[in-house]
Parts: structure tokens; sequence; C-alpha cells
């Protein structure tokens, strides 16, 4: 009897021991899986430096974590305790698996590896990341101070300090004035006087500013701007490192031309494990139709310029908005920033136009390069409500510096239509005292590559003519017919010249003729997201329409080189494959993809036939866009495939509608 009952105890504890196996295995698999995956991600930068690779965190808000039952004596417990060695070099902590329930407990407090953030010292080491050129660059003997100011909403106290140690350690001695920390109304026990007693220890000069109550970004930026006495105004995120000879290619650029605002290359400090990895240095900053910030890979154009010479600091259209360097009489000059901006949102926007349109630029320096702490989600507060906030702000942004393009923000985007009446008049009162240009002029000189609509571009839908539907196509042909004997015998670029301004004077009339179709059609959709490289890409399909005309991820812009683009800057590609040496592989079936739009590309290049109401592709010019026979089902969604074939006017799978749409 007692044999048989340690044979059934001994046969629960195996039973016991391999769940609890099987667990642990599932929690370091998950674990080394990201690991690995954020690793080829940055191998996959490195090799494929043509499309962007950086995460946007950086300039867009992405949700709002949760700290789950964490009681607030955990949360308030500075846990720092380095060991010697671990992640110097800007190396991976590993964290063991007996200490995963308690890595994944201390990541729910600021949303990313604050177990691995303690175990590292406050004062690690990095790699230099410079290319060879910027590292022998010689600089002035004497460049303008620097006042570095950091706002904090509670920071891990490993992740606060670090940034300011790094700030201490790799900039050349006598050059930063002060280091202001500016406290967002923080509740953290460990940040109140066990900070005040730390930083008085220090060996610069480093003071701390309080907000009584949560005020955001801008109004605690503006406090440490106002109490700077440094000839400039270096601006850094609280979970920042700044890598080695960071400073001195910002404060020169500014010396050369205190109008200008110089920003530094944001390499990525991991949220999994504290690794401090490269990025590519010739990307640009923009934005996206609902305005959030992106990065984006420069142009054709501007490539070959930086190759010239890749230490010279370049423009680019907008800032990530957290890290610059900006003369301070400048920054007052201009306007300083937004006063009724609240909490986060907007901000770098807000200053890149002005800065822009008001007589400056904004510039990267290759040369200059901090890591930047990017997590998945945020941890921090919306006093009021994310959407709302962010929203506003925009809103507020639009009204101030985009024109008629401010209508476009309004028309297409959720949300935003309350704030069109908003009070901006202070602000608009120093866009004309500073005798600022408009955002056409910005659009066309500071950022020719864009996506938006334009009055000299189509913008709309793009569906199938479908002579069976419930649609009148009748109008459309006969406009067609109408403007064909006018447009027939030119070419590609002048065609679409006189096809967008037929189209956008007819866009009521093409619009109202097909108000009486019983269902909805099938349209070009932008495709969904690829997670890898924060961008839409990939394969291209006709989806159903919806029966809103405001769907952003339905609409299409088209300018007169002929190429048919959409939001994020991705265009429609007749895609070839190539083999390793650029060879082309033939295929059977030429499929359609969406890819980032490049200037040059002949295969992003389309003209359309007003008498055969073909989409041809001039890079073949003899073959045109085809939708498939029969729908697929992908995602829960029929879906029409699209492919090149060879242009038939029999062929009514290769009849495509351009249908307006009015943007503003």
């Amino acid at each position: 009897m007692m044999f048989r009952l340690r044979v059934k105890i001994f046969y629960v504890y195996i039973i016991i021991s391999f769940v609890f196996s099987v667990y642990l295995f599932y929690l370091i698999s998950k674990y080394s899986f990201e690991k690995f995956i954020n690793y080829h991600r940055h191998v996959r930068s490195n090799k494929f430096p043509d499309r962007p690779r950086i995460p946007q965190i950086v300039g867009h808000y992405v949700g709002v974590g949760t700290v789950g039952n964490l009681s607030k004596d955990f949360m308030n417990t500075n846990n720092f305790d380095p060991i010697p060695g671990v992640g110097e070099h800007g190396d991976p902590v590993v964290i063991q698996a007996k200490d995963l329930l308690k890595m994944q407990q201390l990541f729910q407090i600021n949303r990313y590896n604050l177990l691995a953030s303690d175990r590292i010292a406050l004062n690690r080491s990095l790699p230099d990341v410079r290319k060879p050129k910027c590292v022998s660059k010689l600089y002035p003997a004497k460049l303008p101070t620097t006042s570095i100011i950091i706002v904090f909403h509670n920071e891990a106290w490993s992740v606060l300090l670090r940034t300011v140690w790094s700030v201490i350690n790799r900039s050349p001695k006598g050059l930063v004035r002060e280091i202001l920390l500016v406290d967002d109304a923080s509740d953290r026990r460990f940040l109140k006087h066990e900070l005040d007693n730390y930083v008085q220890k220090l060996p610069l000069s480093v003071t701390i500013l309080r907000l009584n109550k949560r005020e955001g970004l801008v109004a605690a930026r503006l406090l440490g701007a106002r109490m700077a006495t440094g000839d400039t105004l270096t601006f850094l995120d609280a979970h920042c490192e700044c890598s080695p000879g960071w400073l001195e290619p910002l404060l020169a650029r500014v010396q050369e031309n205190p109008k200008k605002v110089v920003c530094p290359v944001i390499d990525i400090i991991s949220d999994d494990n504290f690794s401090y990895i490269k990025s590519f240095e010739f990307h640009w900053g923009a934005f996206n139709w609902p305005l959030h910030f992106r990065w984006y890979t420069l142009s054709d154009e501007e490539l070959a310029e930086r190759r010239k010479d890749t230490t010279t600091p370049f423009r680019t259209p907008a800032m990530a908005g957290g890290l610059f360097t900006i003369d301070r009489k400048y920054f007052f000059d201009i306007g300083a920033y937004d006063e009724r901006l609240k909490i986060w949102g907007g901000d770098n926007l807000e200053m890149s136009f002005r800065v822009w349109q008001c007589g400056g630029e904004v510039e990267i320096a290759p040369c200059s390069h901090v890591g930047h702490l990017f997590r998945k989600s945020s941890p921090y507060t919306f006093p009021g409500g994310v959407s709302g906030i962010l929203n506003e702000n925009l809103a507020r942004v639009a009204l101030v510096w985009m024109d008629d393009w401010a209508k476009f923000f309004f028309k297409f985007n959720k949300g935003t239509e309350e704030f069109k009446s908003l009070n901006v008049s202070n602000r608009l009162a120093l866009k004309r005292g500073l005798n600022c240009k408009s955002f056409d002029w910005y659009l066309r000189q500071v950022w020719p590559q864009n996506f938006f609509p334009a009055p000299n571009k189509f913008f709309g839908r793009i569906q199938p003519i479908d002579l069976t539907s419930t649609f009148d196509y009748q109008e459309y042909l006969t406009l067609m017919k109408k403007i064909n004997l006018i447009i027939k015998n030119l070419n590609p670029e002048l065609k679409w010249k006189f096809l967008i301004k037929y189209l956008t004077e007819n866009v009521k009339r093409i619009g109202d003729s097909m108000k009486a179709a019983k269902h909805s059609p099938y349209c070009l959709h932008k495709p969904k997201t690829n997670t890898a490289i924060n961008q839409p890409y990939g394969q291209a399909y006709l989806q159903k329409c919806s029966l809103l005309i405001n769907v952003l991820d339905e609409q299409f812009v088209i300018d007169d080189y002929g190429r048919v683009m959409t939001d994020e800057g991705i265009c429609l590609d007749s895609f070839r494959k190539t083999s390793i040496d650029g060879e082309e592989i033939v295929e059977g079936v030429r499929k359609i993809k969406m890819v980032t739009c490049g200037s040059q590309k002949p295969n992003q290049r389309w003209v359309y036939e007003t008498d055969t109401y073909h989409l041809k592709n001039i890079g073949d010019g003899t073959e045109c866009l085809e939708r498939s026979a029969t729908l697929t089902r992908e995602d829960g969604e029929d879906k029409y495939e699209l492919f090149l074939g060879p242009c038939d006017v029999r062929n009514e799978l290769q009849k495509w509608m351009l249908f307006p749409v009015a943007w503003k």
C-alpha cells in the first residue's frame, strides 16, 4: 500500500515538473525569439538601407500600457543594483530564467525591461558608431556653450541618470553650461529628495526644476528654456544615451548659422534588453496624412548628394522632436513653443513647420549619434484622454501652419472636426509678424517628394470599370471621350497634367452620376502595415469600397510623372524579381505590389489611356494593370489580385476608372 502511494506521489511530481518546465521553456523561448527578431530587423536595416527601418515611436503615440496590480510600494522602490560588466559597450542584457517573472512584473512600470536597466552601470561604455570620416572630422576650437534640458515624468532612476551621465562623460569639457532636469509632476518617491541629493554631487551643474501639476512636455521645456543660460539649448528625452562625439557636430552647425535647428541621428536602445543598435544615418523625418511623425528614405537625388560627403548635415522636412539643438536667442525669436499644446504630441511638427516656413532650416547631423529607448507602448497617463489631447494639438498645428491642407486633415481624420474652431489667433499673429511662407511653399520647396494631395495632382479612388454593376459609368465614359480628343497624342506627363485638371474640375459631376449605385464596388486599397518596417508594404489588392467617400485607405494621389502613390509614401509598382546579380527573373505572372516610392523608378510610372481606360506601365510600354477574374479570400475579406498583362482593348479586366474626390 505504501509502495503504491509512493509511486503515485512520484508520478504527480513528474507531471508537475514537466508542466513547470514547459512553461519555463515558453517564457525563455518567447524572450529569446523577441531578441532574435529584433536582431534580424537590425541586420536587415543595415543590409537594405533603401527602406525606412527606424521605429516610429519617437513622434507617434502608440498606446497606453498597463501596470496591472502592482502596488504603490512596488512602483516606488528603486531597485538599481548594477552588476560589473553587464551591458558594457552597449551589449544586450541577458536575464536568467529564474528572474523572468520578476522581469515581467517590472516591465509593466515603465514599459521597458527595468530589471535589465537596473543591472547596467550609470556610466556604461558605448560603441563609437560614427563613420571613420566623422571620427577624424575637426571642429572649431571655440564652440558655443549649451544648456541641456531633459524633461521627465516618473522615469526609472537608472534610465534617467544614465542619460545624465552620458552627457557628462561624452561632452567636451566647458561646452555644457548646465543640465536642467524638469520634473513634470512625477509621483515616484525616489525622484524627489533622493534625486535632489544625488545631483548635488555630480561633476557638472545639474538643476532640478519642478512643475506642481502635470502640464506636459511643452510647458516643461519652456520652463527649462527660460531658466537656461547657455548660448544654445539642447533638448533630450529622459531615456537617451549620448554616444562618443555627439555634441560637437550639433554646436558647430548652429555656430555656422543660428537659424539652423540640428538633430542627431537617433539610434535605438532596445526596450527588451537595452542593447545599443546603430540606425541608418540617411533617413529624414516627415509625416503621414493623419500627421503622425515618420522616418522616410532620402530621395535618390539626396542620397547621391550625401555620398559626396557623408559628414555634412542634411535637410529634413520634420524633426522627431525629442532631440535637437537650437540657438537660445533664435528659439525665442522664432516663437519658442505654442504654449497651448497640451501634455504631448504635435510639438515636433509645429516647430518644424514654423522653422521652415519662417526662414530657418531643420537638419540632421550624420556625425552625431544619440541612442533613444524605443517602447512599443507608453506608460504615461494623459489627463483628459489620449485621443482628445492628440487631436486638439494636431488641430492647432494644422489651423496655424497648413492653410488649405488643414481642410484635408479635418475632412479625412476622425475625431478632429470638433477642433476646427480653436482660437489660434496669437499664433497666426506670430506667423504674420515673422512673414512666414505658405504650406504650399513648404511642400514644393522643402519636401517635393511628398505624397500629399495638391491642386496639380489627382486625388481619389482607383476602381475597375464594371459595366455589369449598378454604377452608371456613362457620364465618366463620356467625359473621357471628350478629353481624349485633346490629349490623345501628347507625351505621358502632358497627358497627366491635362487629365488631372479635367478630373478635378468634374469632381461633383462624376460623383453625382454614381450616387444611384445599389452596392459598393471594389477599390484599390493601401496594404496593411508591415510590422517589420512600420510601413504599409506588400501585394496590391482590390477590396470592397466603403460607403463613405472619406476613407483614407482608399485614396490615392497621382502626380504628372505618373506615380500612383498613397499615404506613407508607397507607390504602385510593377514589381520585378531579380537575381543576386541584378538580372530580371522571368515570371509567369507579374503581380503588382505597393512599395516605397522612388523618384526614378520606371516600374512606378503609369499612364492612363483615355480611349481604352487602361493604366499602362511606362516601364514596359506594352503591359497594363489587370485584375484577377475571380475573388480570393484573405484575412476574412474578398479581394481581387492585381498583376500586369499584355494590353488588350478587348480585356474588360484591364479597364479602370479614376474616381476624383474633393480633398479640401
